[in-house]
């Protein structure tokens, strides 16, 4: 039998008033017995204080204890102690991802099919107004099948408080101010702004277009090949290789921002272009901290040449 005192780290979570708690896992080996186990363990006592919702550490340590690790391979050895750590509610990364992207699914057919509750009348829609609608709901629902289909996890969970601060960016910025501002009447087939201009081409239109279909084709590309790197039910990590991962560690992002640049030069509209701005600024952000993560676990295995997201920049 395995026995591993569970200790707060720091304040006793509410969910777990009675920790400090001595975990017992009779059958069980420290050979045999992972994070995983212990984390169950706590659970079964603190049904409230499920297993996403603990942060397992060594004793006055921060590195996270992930579930797969196995105690012994930790230095955890039977009657030692470990720290657990109230990571608050979490919700599902699917179903953040499936909110994030649903907004703009409902925000734009409002705004585009019912211009008269946003601006008291009918809006004779531009050709560009169409291909831009069309064009958005395309990518989001993509996104949704990937999330559905394609997208494999590192982790399971998030906190639940993210969910607003995620969806925000997607209903706000690409999702009402990005259809507010396009759908509107200075977007519409008789506005100065379109009509007899290059908004009004079609060749230029098509164009904008074609390079939308490129981009939004190889990030699902990508997504796909990256799916590939993680079997499932599992948190494997692997050197990526295959198309576009030649130049990047992170090509979905970079050709997710050649489509979201396409309609803002399509469109010209400031909406569209902050959007872009914000999205951009972030996917390099998380690239660029990835990137660093990839580097320092596989050291000079990893390909030397490779940006984190923009080829041959950064």
């Amino acid at each position: 039998m395995v026995s591993v005192t569970v200790v707060p780290a720091g304040k006793t979570p509410s969910v777990a008033r009675g920790l400090p708690y001595t975990v017992e896992l009779p059958g069980k080996q420290v050979q045999d017995t992972t994070v995983r186990d212990i984390k169950v363990a706590l659970a079964k006592r603190f049904p409230k204080f499920y297993p996403a919702r603990q942060k397992i550490t060594l004793k006055d340590h921060r590195d996270t204890l992930q579930d797969e690790v196995r105690l012994v391979d930790a230095g955890v050895t039977d009657g030692s102690e470990v720290s657990v750590k109230d990571l608050g509610r979490q919700i599902s990364w699917k179903t953040v991802f499936l909110v994030e992207y649903g907004g703009p699914l409902v925000i734009h057919p409002l705004v585009y099919h019912f211009p008269k509750l946003f601006w008291g009348g009918p809006v004779y829609h531009s050709t560009l107004q169409r291909f831009v609608y069309a064009l958005v709901m395309m990518h989001f629902t993509k996104r949704e099948l990937e999330t559905l289909f394609v997208h494999r996890f590192s982790h399971d969970t998030m906190p639940l408080t993210n969910i607003f601060k995620n969806s925000a960016h997607y209903h706000i910025l690409s999702g009402l101010a990005l259809a507010l501002s396009i759908y509107s009447p200075s977007f519409g087939a008789t506005s100065p702004y379109i009509r007899g201009t290059i908004r009004d081409d079609p060749t230029f239109i098509w164009a904008c277009t074609t390079v939308w279909i490129f981009a939004e084709v190889s990030n699902l590309i990508t997504h796909i090949n990256l799916r590939k790197l993680r079997p499932a039910g599992t948190r494997k990590r692997a050197i990526p290789y295959g198309y576009g991962f030649s130049l990047v560690s992170f090509p979905n992002y970079f050709f997710e921002s050649v489509a979201w640049f396409t309609i803002a030069v399509m469109t010209g509209s400031i909406a569209a272009w902050i959007f872009l701005v914000v999205a951009v600024g972030q996917m390099y952000i998380w690239a660029a901290k990835k990137h660093r993560a990839y580097k320092k676990e596989f050291g000079s295995a990893y390909p030397k040449g490779r940006k984190a997201m923009f080829p041959f920049i950064a």
